[in-house]
């Protein structure tokens, strides 16, 4: 997994004309890049139909105990067909450790019918049809949509990406849905997929939400959240 650089970059501040100018912008993702230059979406997956099924199940859980239930659910149940015609005290059994296991195991059960019978088996590639499927919504759509299809709706916007976005001063909304849209009229789109994935990395690695490591951050010199705990 790629690692956040430890040194931060040599700026020059009296260029940076407020939180949403385009060159402070510009160096938040070259400052993101330079720290994760290949990063990869988190949720252990092969498929479209095993990252769709993992991110229903990382509602309100950590990707890491996804991870865990995810290989013994596909074992047992590794296509939509299959999980499908699983019963309900079944999946819950497998998935339980990740929190709000009766609703989660009836959305895994209606995504997989779903997609079976609206889609023809395979998950499909638009937004308008992702979040007609159970337990995905508009973020589960764009998880997927970007990782497996390269496809670019808009900015999935999880605990990490939230928190690290309003510290940076790129957002202010007080939910999710009003962080994306900010987001998505401030970054190109381009940068849509690899800026949240990104963020993810560094909320983990670094921008710790109640104690974040802003000694390792190579974005501090940026940043003028309360609650640095160091600065440079």
């Amino acid at each position: 997994m790629p690692s956040a650089v430890k040194t931060a970059p040599k700026l020059k501040r009296t260029s940076l004309r407020g939180p949403l100018a385009p060159d402070r912008i510009a160096a938040i993702l070259k400052g993101l890049d330079e720290a994760y230059p290949e990063v990869e979406c988190a949720l252990t997956h092969t498929s479209p139909w095993e990252l769709l099924v993992a991110t229903i199940l990382s509602a309100q859980c950590t990707d890491v105990r996804v991870n865990m239930v995810t290989p013994e659910l596909f074992r047992r149940f590794p296509t939509p067909s299959a999980m499908a015609q699983a019963t309900l005290p079944e999946l819950e059994d497998l998935i339980r450790t990740t929190g709000f296991f009766h609703n989660k195991a009836k959305s895994l059960q209606g995504a997989a019918r779903k997609v079976i019978t609206d889609f023809g088996g395979q998950v499909p590639k638009t937004l308008a049809e992702l979040i007609t499927i159970p337990g995905a919504a508009r973020k589960t759509a764009n998880v997927v949509l970007g990782v497996c299809f390269q496809i670019a709706e808009g900015v999935v916007v999880d605990t990490h990406v939230f928190r690290i976005a309003r510290r940076l001063a790129l957002a202010k909304g007080d939910t999710a849905q009003r962080v994306e849209q900010e987001l998505m009229r401030i970054l190109p789109p381009d940068r849509w997929i690899a800026f949240s994935h990104q963020l993810i990395h560094h909320g983990r690695q670094v921008c710790d939400a109640r104690k974040p490591k802003c000694d390792r951050c190579n974005l501090e010199q940026l940043c003028t959240s309360k609650d640095k705990t160091w600065q440079s």
